[in-house]
């Protein structure tokens, strides 16, 4: 419905509910629930961008907004996954960015996930292997063109491309973002990701 809403945060409230922020635009007032993670970066009367996605249910609809592009588009990958609802996903990232969220994805470490609230062994392992398949098993149409002074891991640099062209970045996109990284062939996809989606959100 809405890719994203330019305001000013007029009100923020943190309550059993969840956490909420109130997104000012035209005249009228948006509310989003949110992540701590980006309750806590902001404060009133900044002019933010906040990535939307319309909850809609039986019952009611709502906002969930995020302040980056790559949270939101991983948030609806997470609540594709079965057993994880809108407030599940909400607090994995509060409590991890994407390019660690997706690093534990990667290397199976299904007992990192088990440190945000009421993520228990089964379900962390159940969001791993689902995760895993969504991200990169994402159709590529072709490799992307790296620059000769680069040097990366193979793997690595390809289940990079994969997440990040699951997350919704185009071919044009991915490659200069892989190309403004100064890197090593230690780099891991999680190194890989960070730096991609620091150069990305820059230049959007």
């Amino acid at each position: 419905m809405f890719d994203y809403i330019k305001g000013i945060l007029t009100a923020k409230s943190d309550t059993q509910k969840g956490i909420f922020m109130t997104i000012e635009t035209n005249g009228v007032g948006y509310l989003f629930e949110v992540t701590t993670r980006d309750f806590n970066a902001t404060k009133l009367d900044d002019e933010i961008r906040i990535y939307s996605v319309l909850i809609h249910r039986e019952d009611k609809m709502s906002l969930c907004g995020f302040l980056k592009k790559e949270d939101r588009d991983i948030f609806n990958i997470l609540t594709s996954v079965s057993g994880v609802g809108v407030k599940m996903a909400l607090t994995l990232l509060s409590e991890f960015d994407t390019p660690e969220l997706v690093g534990f994805v990667l290397d199976e470490n299904f007992k990192a996930l088990t440190c945000a609230k009421g993520v228990g062994a089964k379900l962390a392992q159940k969001i791993i292997l689902e995760l895993k398949d969504k991200l990169t098993n994402y159709e590529i149409e072709k490799p992307i063109k790296v620059s000769a002074t680069l040097k990366f891991d193979n793997t690595a640099l390809s289940d990079a491309q994969a997440v990040l062209t699951s997350l919704g970045y185009d071919a044009k996109e991915i490659e200069s973002a892989i190309n403004s990284i100064q890197t090593d062939e230690k780099m891991t996809a999680e190194d890989i990701l960070k730096e991609s989606l620091h150069y990305l959100s820059l230049s959007r």
